[in-house]
């Protein structure tokens, strides 16, 4: 017996038909009668030919059938992110047709999104740019390689949030309370793995446009004097952390204005744990609106954005130029306030004199 593996040369002459034929099998069904293609693929099945080489008709069509997501930091910290996955999940959805597959690429540890080696060698017809820092090395790849590019929370971006009107609605929200001692719990300014006390000049070395205009819509608002802190990224347990820097300071602040529904979530434990209620003696405000912030103790009051409108419309554009058409306008993510029972006016005793 042959050790040979069986090729579409192979199945063609033990059928009796042209090559054309057999691959039409595979590729364009509809081009053939049933009974044609059925005797087709039970020659295949009993020679063991498991079909075309998929890298080979690729290189023959040009076409990888694969969308790639650059993401900033490793697949673990993305999928801790509930936001992050709500989104990926509604885009896998739209671009998912049977025909094409989703392929993420994630960056290092310490961020700044994926090397140029990996998108060099990804197998993609269309990649999409997720919250890089502005000069992501990855970015240029991408253009180097004529790939077209969906670029979503960035400069220039196809698919953006309104992120510094939502932070506006947030702080402005606390302030018509009555809060003036507020403290702010910010994402990461710099792929830099700072996590701790920051200053607001840290915003002019920032490469992550979601923060900078989060942190700027905050600071349009708040006194100047209000501390931040700085957190490498949206766990809980840093949100954590970060609120127990900030009750510690003096004044000790009635209301924290928090960057994600991960980190106000944190947030709460951290008040608990020195034995402050929320909202009777500290008030607690969010971002996204993630499925975890209606169901927090108390449920949260955050900032929402449509998560699964921006999943949706970042596929769409992918879809556009997969199929060759130009890129549609640049669309912006509308938000609202969701006012739950975390946030409440300023303690009496706390009130300005």
């Amino acid at each position: 017996m042959s050790s040979r593996r069986p090729t579409l040369d192979t199945v063609a002459r033990e059928v009796g038909v042209s090559r054309a034929t057999v691959s039409n099998a595979y590729n364009r069904p509809d081009q053939l009668s049933e009974r044609l293609r059925a005797e087709i693929m039970s020659a295949a099945a009993r020679l063991g030919y498991a079909g075309p080489d998929p890298i080979a008709r690729s290189l023959a069509t040009q076409r990888a059938g694969a969308v790639a997501v650059m993401l900033d930091r490793g697949l673990s910290a993305a999928f801790s992110d509930p936001a992050l996955s709500i989104m990926l999940d509604t885009l896998a959805s739209t671009v998912d047709t049977g025909e094409r597959s989703l392929v993420l690429m994630p960056g290092s540890p310490q961020g700044g999104g994926p090397t140029t080696a990996a998108v060099a060698r990804v197998h993609a017809d269309v990649v999409i740019a997720y919250s890089l820092p502005d000069n992501a090395p990855a970015l240029t790849a991408v253009r180097e390689r004529g790939l077209p590019l969906v670029v979503v929370d960035q400069p220039g971006a196809d698919i953006r949030v309104a992120d510094r009107e939502g932070a506006s609605l947030a702080a402005r929200h606390v302030m018509d309370l009555g809060h003036r001692d507020i403290g702010i719990i910010s994402l990461d300014i710099s792929p830099d793995g700072h996590n701790g006390p920051a200053s607001p000049q840290r915003i002019n070395t920032a490469q992550f446009q979601v923060t900078v205009e989060r942190l700027t819509g905050y600071l349009d608002h708040v006194p100047p004097s209000t501390p931040i802190w700085e957190a490498s990224d949206s766990r809980r347990e840093l949100g954590r952390e970060a609120a127990a820097w900030l009750l510690a300071q003096s004044p000790r602040p009635t209301a924290l204005l928090c960057m994600s529904d991960e980190l106000a979530i944190g947030a709460i434990r951290a008040a608990r744990d020195i034995d402050l209620e929320v909202p009777g003696d500290l008030t607690i405000v969010g971002f996204d609106d993630t499925p975890a912030a209606a169901w927090a103790d108390p449920p949260l009051t955050t900032i929402r954005q449509d998560l699964l409108e921006k999943g949706r419309q970042t596929g769409e554009q992918a879809l556009r130029l997969l199929d060759g058409r130009p890129p549609a306008e640049p669309v912006t993510i509308p938000v609202t306030l969701v006012a739950r029972a975390s946030s409440a006016e300023v303690p009496a005793r706390r009130l300005p004199r």
